[in-house]
């Protein structure tokens, strides 16, 4: 069974029994805090080695997170590695990531600018997606910055581009000039 697929299966399991249980906040701010401290070479490491024994990862994770994370996480944190299925858990927390912003209708948008943007700016075309039928209810906007677009930008949301750089103008440009047999006639004429 491949990554995506168990990541996916276990994150919705995880999901619906926040759901259920009315904790789905709660469970998602311990996602995110697993996810922070997952960045931690060590904790990855462990998770991903199969010598380390079961009983010692619970051991560890059980002093690791326990009390500070709800118990149907840390239940959810002991079925994993009971099942062997632990090195899958930074998978697993993005994918849960991914699941609760359909949830709870949150498009996550990348703004590509030539240039930074002024704050007044990024809220304009925030507030311009959120209007939009093509985002959801919620619009999270994450801004980058490309000097090689030249000018213009791109935003990508889901799985749409809409690119109105100078650099994929001008790319436009070049190809209309390769392709446009008019001109090659009147050359040859």
């Amino acid at each position: 069974m491949s990554v995506h697929r168990i990541a996916s299966r276990y994150a919705k399991s995880l999901i619906e029994l926040a759901i259920d249980q009315k904790n789905l906040e709660v469970v998602t701010e311990d996602v995110r805090q697993f996810q922070q401290l997952a960045k931690n070479r060590d904790l990855y490491l462990l998770l991903k080695s199969p010598i380390v024994h079961a009983d010692k990862k619970k051991k560890i994770v059980k002093l690791i997170f326990e009390g500070k994370v709800d118990k149907l996480f840390m239940a959810f944190l002991n079925i994993l590695i009971t099942k062997g299925r632990e090195a899958y858990l930074p998978e697993i927390a993005v994918e849960y990531m991914r699941q609760y912003k359909q949830v709870k209708h949150i498009s996550m948008v990348k703004l590509t600018t030539a240039a930074p943007l002024g704050k007044e700016l990024e809220k304009a075309i925030h507030d311009k997606l959120q209007a939009s039928e093509e985002t959801d209810e919620l619009v999270e906007l994450s801004a980058a910055v490309d000097p090689s677009l030249i000018g213009g930008f791109v935003v990508e949301f889901e799985d749409k581009i809409y690119d109105a750089s100078v650099k994929h103008k001008l790319d436009q440009l070049k190809k209309g000039f390769r392709e446009n047999f008019y001109v090659s006639k009147i050359i040859s004429s």
